[in-house]
């Protein structure tokens, strides 16, 4: 960046502005497979240093590359926080927890959400919808992306727990955002500002295409393709809350957040389930979903062999401090493995309850429906039983991507989802296409949302191997549309999905996606190349081509 135009920047901003080339590539990446270098790196201070920021780009954005992206704990699998312009991290100072009442909590999007949970919990309430990631994400990415995860399956996806949010918009300006009523709506789009403009276009645009948009619902459980434009309107409320939520920063730069909660359950049992094959799996799932179970996850042969190979250091994570209780903790795996082979698919189904009697009954049922497929199955009498097969679970990409030295985790196809009756012929397709293309891969995910997290295990440094992306993409992608699917059930667009919008959701709602990015951002200021405009090319183009495989965010908790 011109040294002009940051000693203008040192003049409004507070906050430090890096411009050391070791420091900013630390933000060339987050945990996905591409690689951009920021051209500037802000820890803006407070709200003002980003409205003079967004004020700042506005006025030089003659030069079109200038553009601002928000990044919390650079979590994110598709490339969502990478830019080539300005970059702000919200952990170093934007990290508060304002405020904590008997349903709902206040807090800014740098905060970890280990910490908000810590937070949370002294009044025994938590949000359910957080991700995998919980141990490393930040409140930011979790709205930005719409996350979900093991408790979606019950509780729904951070969507439904934004109950208001603080958003910078294009005018350089803080507004809040909440659900409205038709009254309270009219008021807004009076308003002679940019704030009433974007109310007045947005509803015009929602409610004349009422039909079109309808029409175009996925149909699936959960989705975080492309702008939320299906719950916005439902022709008594107007929540662009719904709008915001999954955007990855494209419609304006989040401040604070008013997010719901629930309380904690005083009961949850953990039973697993181990296939050998597909063959029973729709009608075992559909028997367990009678049951309404909290959780319902999945995950796969391959994935259950390096989590057993790595055995030793999962035991040292979950406490053991002998190789003798590392055994005893892995032993019926080890056994189970050597009487029966390396089961297919396992299954972890999870009920709670504040009566420790009905959490049973359910488990017991589960008992009988294991017995009744002649599967095999473990119940997890004491909570370290239970961690162990979570961190199965939750800690795939991570042990992947820490642990496989010669190959990359490479999440591209890593957030499908279909109607869980589609499973059985689904899996073997999309396993055949895999295979074809020699790619190495494991699969895990939410079994009763259909949403699978397909990460290929592959190696980047090679031009043949990267140009197999696109091709198995391609591949993928028209099986899971062939099967009225969705592309991205909770980790979004970003740079890999983002080039296949128009082709899931077609031309004309596309268009609208457009539309509602030009609505609120008209100059193209927030995150450009997310959502809209951004095409494969620019996307291969920015791909990791080195063998560096583990990035760690400069402020992650080691």
């Amino acid at each position: 960046m011109d040294q002009s135009l940051i000693d203008e920047l040192k003049r409004i901003i507070k906050g430090e502005i890096i411009t050391d080339s070791e420091e900013k590539i630390k933000y060339s990446r987050d945990t996905s497979i591409f690689e951009v270098e920021p051209s500037l790196v802000i820890y803006p201070k407070d709200s003002l240093d980003i409205q003079n920021l967004v004020r700042f780009v506005k006025n030089h954005k003659n030069n079109n590359s200038l553009s601002i992206t928000a990044r919390s704990a650079g979590t994110d699998m598709t490339g969502g926080p990478l830019t080539d312009s300005i970059l702000i991290d919200f952990t170093k100072h934007i990290n508060k927890f304002i405020k904590l009442d008997n349903d709902y909590a206040v807090a800014e999007p740098g905060m970890y959400y280990r910490d908000f949970e810590k937070k949370t919990l002294e009044k025994n309430l938590y949000m359910p919808s957080y991700p995998a990631s919980r141990e490393m994400c930040a409140i930011g990415g979790i709205i930005s992306n719409n996350a979900g995860g093991e408790r979606t399956l019950q509780y729904g996806k951070t969507n439904k727990y934004l109950l208001g949010v603080n958003l910078i918009l294009a005018d350089g300006k803080e507004y809040y955002f909440e659900k409205l009523n038709k009254t309270e709506l009219d008021k807004k789009m009076a308003l002679k500002t940019f704030e009433g403009q974007v109310y007045k276009k947005t509803f015009e645009l929602i409610s004349k295409n009422k039909e079109l948009i309808e029409k175009s619902r996925p149909k699936v459980s959960k989705n975080s393709s492309g702008y939320n434009i299906w719950d916005v309107w439902d022709g008594h409320n107007f929540d662009l809350t719904q709008l915001i939520c999954g955007a990855q920063g494209t419609l304006g730069i989040i401040t604070r957040a008013k997010l719901g909660l629930v309380k904690r359950k005083k009961y949850n049992h953990l039973y697993v389930v181990f296939f050998k094959t597909l063959l029973t799996l729709p009608q075992f799932t559909r028997e367990v979903l009678r049951l309404k179970p909290t959780s319902l996850e999945v995950t796969d042969d391959h994935t259950f062999k390096i989590y057993l190979r790595y055995a030793k250091e999962m035991a040292e994570i979950l406490g053991s401090k002998s190789i003798f209780s590392t055994i005893k903790l892995f032993m019926p795996e080890f056994l189970l493995t050597i009487k029966s082979g390396v089961p297919k698919l396992i299954l972890l189904v999870e009920f709670e309850g504040n009566e420790e009697v009905s959490v049973l009954k359910n488990i017991e049922q589960i008992k009988q429906l294991v017995k009744q497929y002649k599967l095999s199955g473990r119940f997890c009498k004491t909570d370290l039983e239970a961690q162990k097969y979570w961190k199965l679970r939750r800690d795939t990409f991570k042990l992947l991507r820490e642990k496989i030295k010669d190959k990359h985790a490479t999440p591209f196809i890593d957030d499908i989802s279909i109607n869980p009756s589609y499973l059985p012929e689904f899996i073997p397709a999309l396993t055949k296409i895999l295979d074809e293309h020699k790619i190495l891969y494991t699969i895990s995910g939410h079994l009763g949302d259909g949403n699978l997290h397909v990460i290929p295990l592959m190696d980047l440094s090679k031009e043949e191997e990267r140009k197999k992306i696109y091709e198995v993409t391609d591949l993928v992608y028209d099986l899971i549309l062939k099967h009225q699917g969705t592309l991205s059930a909770e980790h979004n667009d970003g740079l890999i999905r983002s080039p296949y919008l128009e082709k899931e959701f077609g031309l004309k709602v596309y268009n609208l996606f457009k539309q509602i990015k030009e609505t609120f951002d008209p100059d193209n200021i927030f995150n450009p190349h997310k959502k809209i405009g951004v095409t494969k090319e620019y996307a291969m183009s920015h791909m990791i081509k080195d063998e560096s495989y583990i990035q760690k965010h400069p402020h992650e908790k080691i």
